[in-house]
C-alpha cells in the first residue's frame, strides 16, 4: 500500500471512528461525514487520474454533487432541530416524541 493510499484510508477510517464514537452533537456528526466524503472524493479523483480513463472522469464530480446535497440536507436538519429542541445534542432527540 502506498503512502497516498494509506493516508486516504486513514482519513476515511478516522472520520468513521469519529462518527461512531463521538456522537454528542449533530454538528460533529455532520463534520465527520464531510471528512469521509472529502477523503472519498480525493481518492476517487486520484484513482481516475492513475487509470487515465475518460469513462470514470465524471464519477468524482457526481460524488461531489451528492456530498453537497448531503451537506445541505444535514444543515437543514441541524437548523430545524435547533429551532424545535433548542440544542443540537443527539441525546436530547427522541423519535418517540415526534
Amino acid at each position: 500500500m502506498t503512502p497516498v493510499h494509506f493516508s486516504f484510508t486513514a482519513a476515511f477510517a478516522l472520520g468513521l471512528m469519529g462518527l461512531a464514537f463521538h456522537r454528542t452533537h449533530l454538528l460533529s456528526a455532520l463534520l465527520c461525514l464531510e471528512g469521509m466524503m472529502l477523503s472519498l472524493f480525493i481518492a476517487l479523483s486520484l484513482w481516475t487520474l492513475q487509470l487515465e480513463a475518460t469513462a470514470f472522469s465524471t464519477a468524482p464530480m457526481l460524488l461531489l454533487a451528492f456530498s453537497a446535497c448531503e451537506a445541505s440536507a444535514g444543515l437543514a436538519l441541524l437548523v430545524a432541530t435547533a429551532r424545535t429542541h433548542g440544542t443540537d445534542r443527539l441525546q436530547n432527540l427522541n423519535l418517540l416524541q415526534c
